[in-house]
C-alpha cells in the first residue's frame, strides 16, 4: 500500500493525479488531500444544473468534473478528501462499507459517534460529513470520499443552490442533505493537521506493507498533462454528455425576457426567446447566431456584444440579458 499525502490544493491538479495513480499505478494506494475552493461534478452530471454559475464566477470558484460518478460537492481548505485505489476480484470491488471503516475507526477513537448510513455516506446525528463515490475499471477500484472538518457550510450551501426549474435532462441529479462539520463534535479540538496525520497513521497501522511515497519529475510532468489537457478543459467539466434542454423566465424592470435552448455535448443546438420586452429589431437575429455556440458564459457574453441590444431589449442591461441564458 502506498500512502500519499498529496500537497497541492489545486483541484485540475488534484483530479489529474487520481487518474494518473489510478492508470498508471499497479499498486493500491492511499492518499489525502484537499482543494481549494470548488465544486467537484459527479462523471454523469450537467454541470450547470449543478451550479450557482453567478456566485461561482463571482467568488472565482472552480469546476471541475471528477471520473466517478454520484452527485456535486464543494470543496475548500476545511474539507479533507481520502481515496483508495486498489486491485481485486470483479465481484468484490466496490464496497463503501469497508473503504469508510477506517475513518470511523479514527472518529471512535476521538470520541464521536460517526456511522455509515444509507448508500454511501457518513454521518453524525443524522447529519452528513461525508459523501463517497466510486470508479471502476476491469479489476482495479477508485473510491474517494469527502470529510467536512470546518469547512464553511454556507459557501457549500450558497454554490450549490440552483433552480431545477430550469433544466430538464437526464443527467444524475444531486441529493441534497444536511451537512455538519466533524470538528463541532469533538469532545476534545484538534487541529485538521492532526486529525489528517491520525488518519494516515492508522492506515500505516493497518496495511503491514504502508509505505509513504513521494511524486517525482516524471509523475509531476505526467498530472500536469492531464490537467492542462482535460480536467481544466470546458469539454471535460462543461461539454462532457451534457444533453438537455434549459428554460429560464427573467423578469427585469422593463420587462420580462423567457429563453428556451436545446443543448448537446455542451453546444446549443436551438434558440427561442419570448418575451414582453419592447424591441425594434427582430430577436430571431440572435436565436441564429446562437446556434452552434457553446453554452458557456463568456463566449454568449462576447457574441451579444455583435448586437445593438438595445434594439433588441429596450431598456434592458446587458448583464440581465446574460444572466437568461444561465
Amino acid at each position: 500500500m502506498l500512502c500519499i499525502y498529496n500537497t497541492s490544493i489545486e483541484p485540475y491538479i488534484n483530479m489529474a493525479t487520481e487518474e494518473h495513480l489510478f492508470k498508471n499505478f499497479q499498486d493500491d494506494i492511499f492518499m489525502l488531500w484537499r482543494n481549494n475552493n470548488a465544486i467537484v461534478v459527479g462523471k454523469h452530471q450537467n454541470t450547470l444544473a449543478e451550479i450557482n454559475l453567478e456566485h461561482v464566477r463571482q467568488n472565482d470558484i472552480k469546476v471541475v468534473r471528477r471520473l466517478s460518478g454520484g452527485g456535486a460537492v464543494f470543496h475548500d481548505l476545511g474539507n479533507l478528501n481520502f481515496t483508495f485505489i486498489v486491485n481485486g476480484e470483479d465481484s468484490n470491488l466496490v464496497d463503501f462499507r469497508k473503504y469508510t471503516q477506517p475513518i470511523l475507526d479514527v472518529l471512535q477513537s476521538l470520541g464521536v459517534n460517526a456511522i455509515f448510513e444509507g448508500r454511501n455516506d457518513l454521518t453524525i446525528e443524522g447529519k452528513k460529513f461525508s459523501g463517497n463515490a466510486v470508479h471502476v475499471i476491469r479489476n482495479r477500484v477508485l473510491q474517494h470520499g469527502t470529510l467536512l472538518f470546518t469547512s464553511q457550510i454556507s459557501d457549500l450551501t450558497e454554490a450549490l443552490k440552483v433552480n431545477p426549474l430550469k433544466f430538464q435532462d437526464k443527467a444524475v441529479k444531486s441529493v441534497r442533505s444536511r451537512v455538519t462539520n466533524i470538528s463541532e463534535h469533538l469532545p476534545h479540538p484538534i487541529a485538521l493537521d492532526q486529525f489528517t496525520q491520525l488518519i494516515m497513521k492508522h492506515i500505516q497501522s493497518m496495511y503491514a506493507d504502508a509505505t509513504m511515497y513521494e511524486f517525482n519529475s516524471e509523475d509531476n510532468e505526467a498530472i500536469q498533462k492531464l490537467a492542462d489537457e482535460k480536467y481544466s478543459t470546458w469539454d471535460w467539466n462543461f461539454g462532457y454528455q451534457a444533453k438537455y434542454n434549459f428554460e429560464k423566465l427573467e423578469r427585469t424592470s422593463a420587462g420580462n425576457i423567457e429563453v428556451h435552448l436545446n443543448v448537446e455535448n455542451g453546444f446549443i443546438k436551438e434558440c427561442k426567446i419570448y418575451g414582453d420586452y419592447f424591441n425594434t429589431a427582430e430577436t430571431s437575429d440572435i436565436e441564429v447566431a446562437l446556434i452552434g455556440v457553446k453554452h458557456e458564459y463568456n463566449v454568449i457574453s462576447t457574441l451579444l456584444n455583435q448586437f445593438d441590444l438595445d434594439s433588441y431589449f429596450r431598456g434592458i442591461a446587458k448583464g440581465e440579458i446574460e444572466k437568461c441564458f444561465f
